[in-house]
């Protein structure tokens, strides 16, 4: 059910603010209710597919840890993409709740 859906959930989880990759993959489990417990391998080339359609940007930065990490953030074209996926979610999830939230037809 997840297909399709990963970028604009990507999108999401770095609206708050610029994170590293696993901590992607971390917000999104928190937020899912670990419901979406999404490998590195399925994150990381979703990051670099955003990056590459510019809807995110990255730099390298290494914290007081002393380890390396590449940052991801919105840009402002990853902003107005996450806002239409949004809306188009909202009509979709509507119109199939129309179909499976439980009411028979007609309502």
């Amino acid at each position: 059910m997840l297909k399709g859906h990963l970028d604009a959930i990507v999108l999401a989880a770095l609206e708050a603010g610029p994170a590293h990759g696993y901590a992607v993959i971390e917000t999104i489990r928190a937020r899912s209710g670990q419901t979406f417990d999404l490998p590195e391998g399925t994150i990381y080339p979703a990051l670099h597919r955003l990056e590459q359609a510019g809807l995110l940007s990255s730099s390298w930065t290494t914290p007081p840890s002393g380890r390396r990490r590449r940052v991801y953030s919105l840009t402002k074209a990853g902003a107005a993409a996450l806002a239409r996926r949004r809306k188009d979610w909202t009509r979709f999830a509507g119109a199939v709740d129309s179909f499976l939230g439980g009411r028979a037809w007609p309502a």
